[in-house]
């Protein structure tokens, strides 16, 4: 072997024995890197970037249970840096995870705030970032799921409502058919069978107009809006109903008042509020409708002195198709919808309903919606007076000239 072959040789063999040595020295590295994450409570870099970036309540927590870093989302949940994970729920999610090991998803219920709170459903997703960190993300889900349990609800209780006028309609439909010999017999079953045509169509309206009003998108050119005209018309409106109940409906209060939204949509509001008057009053008594305003909130109160709700109606009145006096309603047709659709059409204007009652003395219903300035109207004894237009001259007639050749 040459003095060539054995530079070569051993060049080989340096490289192998430097080769070895780093691969060593990097793999003592790694156990060393993964010595120190099983052991280090550090939040890995860009943790909390990310969790103070986030819109959901999240926070990191080590092996005692100490909070290392936290959303801003999460402090009203009682999440903060630095202190101990309180809720019991959480701390049994963080110990099935690290269990497990693997990521875990829970739905459980936990206050938000101070006590009384409400409990907020969350879903909360639990995942292990290191050996001795758990990271915990949590979405409240509070809200779609009561739109869902209301929407729910809803879709129920529009098929309870609309199975009996249908039934009805069908019933009355075979009777007109047997008693077709009989014509004083038809004629009842027809006037029966008009009734309930019409009491599914005002229920089918009712609930079309609810749902335009949910939707949110039905005031498409909101306007300056006179009380008065709002008022007149409701009342206008129900004024057949009035008299067929022999119930005065009496305005009184402030005028001039303005508002900002669709007139439509306000009167009707205030119309069903009129009518629910109307029903629920004695014969030979009054209704009143009174508006004043208060710190700027122009206020529309409906009064009747009925036989009133009770304490334990009173929160439940604007649900749908609830009914506080079921027997009366279905002697009337009521549909349990008008003072939904109320509630509704007074929360896209920016107002607000509430009720006072007691049973025996009647209710008083309360529209408050945001005062407007009024519109400004040109004066009519300023008005612009119109000019002079210039007769017509007569064929044949000369015209009159200045000196310098103009027409005078």
């Amino acid at each position: 072997m040459n003095v060539t072959q054995l530079a070569l040789v051993a060049l080989l063999a340096g490289i192998f024995i430097g080769g070895s040595v780093a691969a060593v020295i990097v793999a003592s590295l790694r156990a060393r890197d993964r010595a120190h994450a099983a052991v280090s409570v550090d939040v890995p870099e860009g943790v909390s970037a990310v969790l103070h970036a986030m819109d959901d309540a999240a926070v990191v927590v080590d092996s005692s249970m100490r909070i290392v870093a936290a959303s801003r989302p999460a402090l009203p949940f009682g999440l903060e840096e630095d202190e101990t994970l309180a809720n019991d729920q959480l701390r049994q999610v963080v110990r099935e995870v690290r269990t497990v090991d693997a990521a875990t998803t829970e739905t459980l219920r936990i206050r938000k705030g101070a006590l009384p709170a409400e409990p907020r459903l969350v879903v909360v997703r639990a995942t292990r970032i290191s050996t001795r960190l758990t990271l915990l993300v949590m979405r409240d889900i509070t809200e779609h799921e009561r739109v869902e349990q209301m929407r729910r609800d809803f879709v129920a209780n529009t098929s309870h409502e609309l199975k009996t006028p249908v039934g009805a309609v069908s019933l009355l439909a075979e009777a007109i058919e047997s008693a077709a010999d009989d014509p004083p017999q038809v004629r009842i079953f027809a006037e029966r069978l008009l009734a309930e045509a019409g009491r599914l169509s005002n229920l089918t309206a009712r609930i079309m107009s609810l749902s335009r009003l949910q939707s949110g998108d039905v005031i498409n050119a909101q306007r300056d809006v006179s009380i008065d005209e709002v008022v007149a018309g409701a009342i206008e409106a129900h004024a057949l109903q009035a008299d067929a109940a022999s119930i005065t409906i009496a305005r009184g209060g402030e005028r001039g008042l303005y508002v900002r939204g669709d007139a439509q949509i306000l009167s009707e509001a205030v119309g069903n509020l009129i009518s629910n008057a109307i029903v629920y009053s004695a014969r030979d008594t009054n209704v009143g409708v009174g508006i004043r305003v208060n710190e700027s909130v122009v206020e529309i109160a409906v009064t009747d002195r009925g036989i009133g709700i009770a304490e334990g109606d009173q929160a439940r009145v604007f649900e749908r198709f609830y009914r506080a006096d079921p027997a009366r309603a279905r002697r009337t047709g009521g549909s349990g919808l008008g003072l939904a659709i109320v509630k509704h059409a007074i929360q896209l204007h920016g107002g607000e309903v509430t009720l006072w009652s007691r049973p025996g003395r009647g209710s008083t219903f309360t529209i408050r919606l945001p005062q407007i300035a009024a519109p400004v109207h040109e004066a009519p004894g300023k008005q612009r007076k119109k000019k002079k237009k210039p007769k017509k001259q007569k064929l044949g007639e000369a015209t009159a000239r200045s000196k310098d050749g103009d027409p005078k």
